[in-house]
């Protein structure tokens, strides 16, 4: 379903969105707080075979559109206005299992692991490779895992995601 037509938030979205708003202007990376889970992209495609956690890419569809999204990592971009309540959807979805997050190069991704770490919410993981590769590593595509084009990343998204 579109996100404009998704149901109305649950419970505790407010204080969710209110501590999300600032996504836009976090800027200390994740990394540097000290207690975040990292993940190398090639753990990221392991959980992801194995079942043991689910990955979500946050960049733009540009960029989606221009590379491709890793095979089985559900597109949820940073840029959509109602990123929050799909962020905190996903991690439902996720159960149990971690929630990966990639960007390009990692930037994104720490920050929005920054945000979600001072919020105090447990269960996510930083991809710092990103799918492009970063001083963390050579990235998704440099390892030659597999990607799928946009348009199948979006019809495999969970109904609750689109």
């Amino acid at each position: 379903m579109p996100p404009e037509q998704a149901s109305a938030p649950g419970p505790g979205w407010h204080r969710r969105g209110i501590l999300l708003a600032a996504l836009a202007l976090a800027a200390t990376p994740a990394r540097a707080l000290g207690t975040v889970s990292t993940w190398t992209t090639q753990e990221a495609h392991d959980g992801l075979l194995a079942d043991s956690s689910r990955v979500i890419d946050i960049r733009s569809r540009t960029e989606w559109s221009e590379t491709g999204v890793g095979a089985g990592v559900w597109p949820l971009s940073m840029h959509d206005p109602n990123f929050p309540a799909r962020l905190f959807a996903a991690k439902e979805l996720a159960g149990d299992r971690p929630l990966g997050l990639i960007c390009a190069t990692g930037g994104r991704s720490g920050a929005v692991m920054a945000a979600i770490l001072r919020a105090g919410y447990p269960g996510y993981a930083d991809i710092p490779e990103g799918m492009m590769g970063s001083d963390h590593g050579p990235g998704w595509i440099g390892r030659g895992l597999p990607v799928v084009p946009i348009d199948t990343a979006l019809a495999a998204l969970p109904a609750r995601l689109r």
